[in-house]
């Protein structure tokens, strides 16, 4: 087998003619639309003052990149230097003091940021709060909008789905999005949020691994957090093999942030590696499938590291999935989110899910209308295959769980109030998601900011959704 497999590579490739090419029925491409393979490269980060004198060997270090991470202001300003105005540090410092999540940015991400605009810039967005941008809470929202403790049978397990259930062993990342959906536990505390701890502890550990094989319905694991680049190699180990021995197991994921913002230590960490690798050819010796699924959000994230990263899961028979959140100013253009698809469909991280951003507290700058999302859906559409086709989906808030976005069974735009069911997940109930209240029309933001509104609001919404469904039922 080997010795045909050299033959075919030392084979010379055929050449072709113009004569040997078949008339188009299409026309040619704009190569604009091929800028998704146009990977960022060299040592770009050297622009940075704190980086100016660090080589490409030094840069992939995963160590490096996790030791020089910005914490806070101070670190910031020290690594950014004056590339950076006063003006945008004062406006981070105020940010700061508002968000619900600490900060913790890469190496990597600093340097992908344009500091020429950092206020517009979709990775400085994603990361580093301005007070600037900040608008004010939807009076809907809650800190576990998605209702996730409600759903836990024990701390750091949240069992929803029938045959799925979300097990969160540590609660820190390497990076701290503005936009966790989970800034009720994740990171430090701050001065808005006083964090649930669900710090890494073998007792917490077993008793969630108990209620998993006791049930025999469940078969799928998300293995989350916080996230799994910050698993110790053993505890990857640890965790992996506990599930792949439970019979009712089939499949489950590790899921991370990492390739996204420090694809570094897939390069050089290879005993974390090493780790994911053996639980992933042990799953697939036992008929199991073992998946990671990474989480990138914009074009801008995508660089030669990532396809180099990407390139290494690959050779070792690694699936990846990406999740996208559906962002202002990110990725909420046509241009941006086509953009974003074709980039991952380039180095094989296969788009999944774009969902609608959940109703996290301080970070409405960065939540879009459902109609942005319903709108994109449709374009993406037919851009690329569809196993690269991400599912646009509404993480329905008070525990429906993901529903298509298009599934609403009413949507009054003007108070922008979309309404779903879960007949499969808590049937008979009924899930609000609410557009960002600057998106709307005056006549729905005043009716918003009347408080003896509000139920009357929710009431319209939720007789449209029944009468819908009326409508339509068989």
């Amino acid at each position: 087998m080997n010795q045909v497999n050299d033959s075919y590579q030392d084979a010379p490739r055929i050449a072709y003619s113009n004569d040997d090419i078949p008339a188009a029925k299409k026309p040619a491409v704009d190569p604009t639309t091929l800028q998704h393979r146009a990977l960022k490269s060299g040592e770009w980060w050297r622009h940075i003052p704190a980086f100016a004198e660090v080589d490409e060997a030094e840069f992939l270090d995963h160590k490096f990149q996790a030791k020089n991470s910005a914490t806070n202001l101070k670190k910031l300003q020290r690594i950014v230097g004056d590339v950076a105005s006063e003006k945008f540090y004062e406006d981070v410092a105020e940010g700061l003091r508002r968000a619900p999540m600490a900060m913790r940015v890469s190496p990597y991400v600093l340097s992908l940021i344009d500091w020429d605009d950092p206020w517009d810039d979709p990775l400085r967005r994603q990361f580093i709060p301005v007070a600037s941008s900040l608008q004010p809470d939807h009076p809907k929202l809650n800190l576990d909008s998605l209702g996730e403790q409600a759903d836990a049978p024990t701390p750091g397990l949240t069992h929803r789905y029938t045959d799925k259930a979300l097990f969160l062993p540590l609660d820190t990342c390497p990076v701290y999005c503005r936009f966790c959906t989970r800034s009720y536990a994740i990171g430090l505390d701050t001065e808005e949020v006083e964090k649930v701890a669900l710090r890494p502890n073998k007792d917490r550990w077993k008793a969630a691994f108990a209620y998993i094989e006791s049930r025999p319905e469940l078969e799928d694991i998300v293995v989350s957090g916080g996230d799994a680049y910050n698993l110790r190699a053993d505890w990857i180990r640890e965790i992996g093999h506990t599930l792949l021995d439970m019979p009712n197991i089939r499949r489950f994921r590790f899921a991370t942030k990492g390739p996204a913002i420090s694809p570094q230590k897939i390069l050089t960490d290879d005993v974390w590696l090493d780790a994911i690798t053996e639980i992933v050819e042990r799953g697939r010796k036992m008929g199991k499938e073992v998946a990671l699924h990474t989480h990138f959000n914009t074009r801008n994230e995508i660089t030669e590291h990532s396809k180099r990263a990407m390139d290494r899961l690959v050779d070792r028979g690694i699936i990846v999935r990406n999740q996208t959140v559906l962002q202002r100013g990110v990725n909420d253009t046509p241009e941006t989110m086509i953009g974003l698809v074709k980039g991952l469909g380039y180095i094989n991280a296969h788009p999944y899910y774009v969902y609608m951003h959940d109703l996290v507290k301080g970070v409405e700058d960065l939540r879009t209308s459902l109609a942005t999302g319903l709108q994109l859906e449709k374009l993406v559409r037919g851009v690329s295959a569809g196993f690269n086709t991400p599912t646009f989906v509404c993480d329905a808030p008070g525990g429906g769980g993901k529903r298509a976005v298009h599934s609403y069974e009413a949507y009054v735009r003007e108070t922008g109030v979309s309404v779903y069911t879960a007949p499969s997940v808590k049937q008979g109930q009924y899930f609000f998601y609410f557009d960002p209240l600057d998106t709307l029309s005056e006549a729905g933001q005043a009716r918003w900011a009347d408080a003896s509104q509000h139920d009357a609001i929710l009431e319209e919404a939720l007789q449209l959704a029944k009468d819908n469904e009326a409508y339509l039922a068989p």
